[in-house]
């Protein structure tokens, strides 16, 4: 039977040949066709993505930058402020201080002027007979013009000088700093003190207790403001005041 269909085939005639070819070249042309419309889609495709992350890339530097400027301003606007603030409390601190400074000041020339107006009556008991108080004494050095130191309130009667130093409150380095004031005073007398014993006292608004006892253990007299009026506080048994014998000319 193969041998009778090899017999019944004929070979393609030149027009079913090149039907044949026509068809293959279509088919080719089709299929470049749509091989080149792929790529052009791809193209196209990619190129809209690269626009849209270009897009997005700008926004997102856009941003970016905005958001390094904003805190640029706000770091700007803030170190202003602190500036600001700062200037604005050093002016307020300074404010207080003056403040402060005007309040104390006031407040020891109220304790003077109490000290000063009857004082020399407190000491009657210890048979010293003051009769003159003198207010902001300074002292200089002898033979000069060099100031040593300055007595708040100076008692002085024929004999006797007290040289009285006025605290609104009352510490124990003022107690320690008045003992070697009253070595420049004997050293260094004023005319008032030239030639006679020197006394010291303290005196304050508040002078706590262990000042206080500090400052009889020195041979001081200790006075306190107590309301308006001006205590001479009462010394420990076996109390003796110190005398410095001031130099004379």
């Amino acid at each position: 039977m193969s041998d009778i269909s090899m017999k019944n085939e004929s070979p393609a005639t030149p027009a079913e040949i090149w039907a044949i070819l026509r068809e293959a070249a279509s088919e080719s042309k089709r299929w470049q066709a749509e091989h080149e419309k792929r790529q052009a889609e791809a193209a196209e495709e990619s190129k809209r993505r690269q626009a849209e992350h270009e897009k997005h890339l700008a926004e997102w530097r856009a941003e970016y930058e905005e958001r390094q400027k904003e805190a640029a301003d706000e770091s700007k606007r803030r170190r202003a402020e602190d500036a600001k603030w700062k200037k604005d409390f050093k002016k307020q601190m300074k404010k207080v201080s003056r403040q402060v400074g005007k309040v104390s000041d006031s407040i020891g020339g109220v304790l003077e002027m109490l000290v000063a107006a009857r004082l020399w009556e407190k000491f009657s008991a210890y048979h010293y007979g003051f009769k003159r108080a003198y207010k902001r004494v300074m002292v200089y050095k002898e033979n000069s013009s060099w100031e040593l130191t300055e007595i708040d309130i100076l008692l002085s009667d024929t004999q006797w000088v007290m040289a009285v130093e006025v605290k609104r409150n009352v510490k124990k380095s003022d107690v320690e700093h008045h003992v070697k004031r009253l070595q420049l005073i004997r050293d260094n007398p004023p005319a008032e003190a030239k030639g006679k014993k020197l006394l010291g006292a303290v005196a304050g608004g508040s002078v706590p207790p262990d000042v206080r006892d500090f400052a009889f253990e020195c041979g001081f007299f200790v006075l306190e403001l107590k309301g308006e009026a001006v205590e001479l506080l009462p010394a420990p048994a076996g109390f003796s005041p110190t005398e410095l014998p001031c130099k004379q000319d």
